[in-house]
């Protein structure tokens, strides 16, 4: 696929995000439990991709899962760790400064991997346009909260 297909499959994935935290904290309130909400929202996760690697029919090596560094497991906690919060802030903070300051996380982080090379193939070191790039997401973060 080409990088215009890859830049509106992300803006779209994206977009499912504030979907999903609406959707799963409306979940937290029926079973008046965030965490089980959270770990539903995880379980119909894994059924979704179960059937999705069993149609694309991609095997799994048993050993590269016994091979794989431990600090790599981490990921899925993480996954958990940011669902649960945002089922959380969703109804205390509203879903467009819940996603605002998540985004502004999301860049801040995204420019220290990119620049200190970590996780990424290739660094891109930080620039003063990088930066103002993640004060104007900041800015606008304050705007939405303001406004």
């Amino acid at each position: 696929m080409n990088k215009g297909i890859w830049i509106l499959l992300v803006i779209m994935a994206g977009a499912m995000l504030p979907i999903q935290a609406g959707l799963n904290t409306r979940m937290g309130k029926v079973l008046d439990s965030p965490s089980w909400a959270t770990l539903i929202s995880f379980i119909v996760g894994a059924f979704g991709m179960l059937a999705y690697v069993a149609v694309n029919r991609e095997a799994l090596i048993l050993g590269s899962v016994k091979s794989a560094p431990a600090h790599l497991w981490v990921a899925g906690l993480l996954g958990a760790f940011y669902v649960t919060v945002m089922v959380l802030a969703f109804p205390r903070l509203g879903p467009a400064l819940t996603f605002g300051l998540a985004v502004a996380g999301q860049l801040l982080i995204s420019l220290l991997l990119d620049h200190f090379n970590v996780l990424v193939p290739h660094p891109h070191p930080i620039n003063l346009y990088r930066i103002l790039g993640i004060l104007l997401i900041i800015a606008g973060v304050v705007i939405i909260r303001k406004f």
